[in-house]
């Protein structure tokens, strides 16, 4: 009997203990823990594991590569990028790609097969529509620009700020005699919602003169036509013990003197990760940080984001012409601008049938919304065609890219708001970086998070 006992009370301890070994959170030390491993936490990753740092990157999704969205077709195994399709063609970006082992070429933004203008709203194709001429206009647009040369490096603005800056674009538009290059300029701002309402800041830093010189000189554009194959790349290089995917964080505690403390929830357990410096990659809305020690600094300046919205994807069975891209235009609306939310329009890939949809909106939607639309839009199109079929459009791929551009009011602008931002670099041993602090561009947020890799290594 007393044997038996002692084997039951053994036993007992053992489970015990098993019990408490799987719920003690596994300990790890880091240099730098990175929370986001879309294009500045990854880019990041790698720059700094080159400088001989220890990284962990801290990623909710299955894969890095955040809006970097390439769909492999499971029969031709052609790719489509329908995410980040095309970079800028400067020295950063050419550096990391031959970092990465990704040969890639300079050319033109193309497109596939023909142009159709449509207002897409209405399912009317707009016959005998012109585009203006923008050159003298995005020349006169460039010569405006160029007078901010700190918006090149982030939001770095004249004190006190212009109020050209804070004016609605549409209103600077008018004021500078700009309108013919309206088309063109909100052609490379899709996503910023209202676009004639936003901010000329907002404008300026996501339409910059790199954008402008791309234009003229061509993008950088990988040559296997696989975008993601970057972050497949980048994930070998900086190896899978420390690439923390589909993981969460739980909490993070900043108040140590010398280093910060991150845990989090990963599919193996939980993980205290002790690092010398958080670079914080996601968007900073207060939605997204609430297990986060944000202290009354931080908050205060993050309660004040608002943003827009962005989706994108790829739908089957439109029943639509091949190799067609309908472009939306309204021609009742001011410089013909498409009425949101709503699709930008519907571009024809490399594969035929395959249509590329783009869908903007000044706020949030549910996604089943969305898609929806975007399918009530393809429907009426071909019936207003004159196109029978009983198909069904469908998706085959499909991304949210929401929160998109994260913008303030006028008045924080005026106030300091990005001063203050600024100021954050640092503070807590954390660092930020991200389209928040630049422009949702990924070659821009290569150079943005360059000039903070010093900062970090200090």
């Amino acid at each position: 009997m007393a044997s038996l006992f002692r084997r039951m009370l053994h036993g007992t301890f053992l489970t015990l203990f098993v019990i408490a070994a799987a719920l003690s959170p596994e300990e790890v030390e880091a240099d730098v823990v990175i929370i986001g491993g879309g294009s500045s936490g990854t880019y990041a990753a790698v720059r700094l594991h080159d400088l001989g740092k220890s990284v962990i990157v801290v990623e909710q999704d299955d894969v890095l590569g955040g809006n970097t969205n390439t769909y492999v077709d499971p029969q031709t195994n052609i790719t489509i990028d329908y995410g980040v399709v095309v970079f800028h063609d400067i020295l950063v970006a050419q550096n990391y790609f031959n970092r990465l082992n990704i040969p890639f070429a300079i050319a033109p933004m193309g497109s596939y097969g023909t142009t159709t203008f449509a207002n897409l709203k209405e399912g009317e194709v707009i016959a005998n529509f012109v585009p203006s001429n923008p050159t003298n206009a995005l020349a006169a647009y460039g010569a405006q620009v160029a007078q901010y040369p700190g918006l090149g490096a982030g939001f770095f603005l004249p004190n006190p700020v212009p109020e050209d800056l804070v004016m609605p674009f549409g209103q600077f538009v008018q004021k500078y005699n700009l309108g013919d290059a309206v088309q063109i300029i909100a052609g490379f701002a899709q996503g910023y919602g209202d676009f004639l309402e936003q901010m000329t800041l907002n404008i300026f830093m996501g339409q910059g003169l790199q954008v402008l010189e791309s234009m003229q000189t061509g993008f950088l554009i990988p040559v296997h036509h696989d975008n993601h194959e970057i972050y497949d790349n980048a994930f070998q290089v900086l190896g899978s013990d420390k690439v923390l995917l589909k993981s969460k964080v739980v909490s993070t505690n900043r108040s140590f003197a010398d280093h910060v403390e991150v845990t989090v929830q990963t599919p193996s357990g939980l993980k205290v990760i002790n690092a010398n410096k958080l670079v914080m990659a996601i968007p900073p809305k207060l939605d997204n940080l609430v297990d986060f020690d944000l202290d009354g600094t931080e908050q205060s300046l993050f309660l004040q984001f608002v943003n827009t919205a962005y989706y994108t994807g790829l739908v089957r069975n439109t029943g639509l012409p091949e190799n067609t891209t309908y472009q939306n235009v309204d021609v009742a609306a001011p410089y013909s601008l498409p009425d949101l939310p709503g699709l930008y329009g519907l571009g024809a890939t490399a594969i035929p049938g395959l249509l590329d949809v783009k869908y903007g909106s000044q706020t949030a939607f549910f996604d089943d919304a969305v898609k929806a639309d975007i399918i009530a839009t393809i429907i009426r199109l071909r019936t207003n065609l004159g196109i029978q079929t009983d198909e069904e459009p469908e998706f085959v791929a499909y991304n949210s890219h929401t929160p998109f551009r994260l913008t303030v009011s006028p008045d924080d602008v005026k106030s300091g708001f990005y001063d203050k931002l600024n100021a954050l670099q640092g503070h807590l041993h954390t660092f930020w970086t991200g389209a928040t602090f630049d422009t949702p561009d990924s070659a821009l947020l290569w150079n943005f998070t360059e000039t903070l890799l010093p900062l970090i290594t200090a």
